[in-house]
């Protein structure tokens, strides 16, 4: 009875502000799963803002924010990492400050070259998309590089890079279909399409189902036509 009454005010006190389609989102949902930490989730419409978002996010007006007691932090990035200091078991990062600060090199490397590349791939055609996933194969043979003899980025545990990583999963595949192109080849990347399979039957990673496959296509298509309707 005390513990229940323990995580019921831990849940109060822990709110995540997010949004159903967010990879972003899924990253702190899946750290704050691993850390076995309550939380009471908030879903805000993204492309429908109440006042709220903007008042707990006034920078970037963005999800994923996450609001321990009162205070709100945005950023998913930022928020892992304060999660794992706050809640220090089952570290999701390493100890050591220089090995913490090359994680961040990686998280902003995958990010750039992988994360929002691999949008701008799917956005474009014929030899733009073409020199784009080529872009996109060289960092990932240097995620190759990394993984390779391992179970997970974090080692036999999963750690920071692989919840960051974690779009591989599920929503690359997605893109390379809908745009006719192909980034993770089994043939060449062996070693991250076997860390796809042990992430996505990790207990934890597929303990809550992710968004279906059909809304993920007509959301991906509709944000496309968006896109060039605006910047094409």
């Amino acid at each position: 009875m005390a513990k229940k009454k323990m995580e019921e005010e831990e849940k109060k006190s822990v709110k995540l502000v997010g949004y159903w389609l967010s990879p972003f989102v899924d990253r702190v949902k899946w750290a704050l799963r691993l850390k076995g930490i309550h939380y009471e989730y908030i879903e805000q419409d993204i492309f429908d803002k109440t006042p709220f978002l903007d008042h707990i996010n006034p920078l970037y007006g963005k999800v994923p924010v996450l609001i321990h007691g009162d205070k709100p932090l945005p950023e998913s990035s930022i928020i892992i990492e304060y999660i794992d200091q706050i809640w220090s078991h089952d570290p999701l990062l390493p100890t050591d400050l220089v090995d913490r600060a090359q994680l961040r090199v990686w998280v902003k490397f995958i990010d750039e070259k992988i994360f929002f590349a691999s949008w701008e791939a799917y956005c474009t055609e014929g030899t733009k998309q073409e020199k784009k996933v080529k872009e996109i194969i060289v960092a990932m043979k240097k995620l190759e590089k990394k993984i390779e003899g391992k179970r997970f980025f974090g080692g036999d545990t999963i750690g920071y890079l692989d919840l960051v990583l974690g779009f591989v999963a599920y929503v690359l595949p997605v893109l390379e279909e809908l745009g006719s192109m192909t980034i993770l080849d089994p043939d060449k990347f062996p070693a991250i399409y076997e860390w796809t399979k042990n992430f996505m039957n990790h207990e934890v990673i597929c303990a809550e189902p992710l968004p279906l496959r059909a809304d993920l296509v007509a959301f991906l298509r509709w944000r496309r036509e968006d896109f060039l309707g605006t910047y094409g």
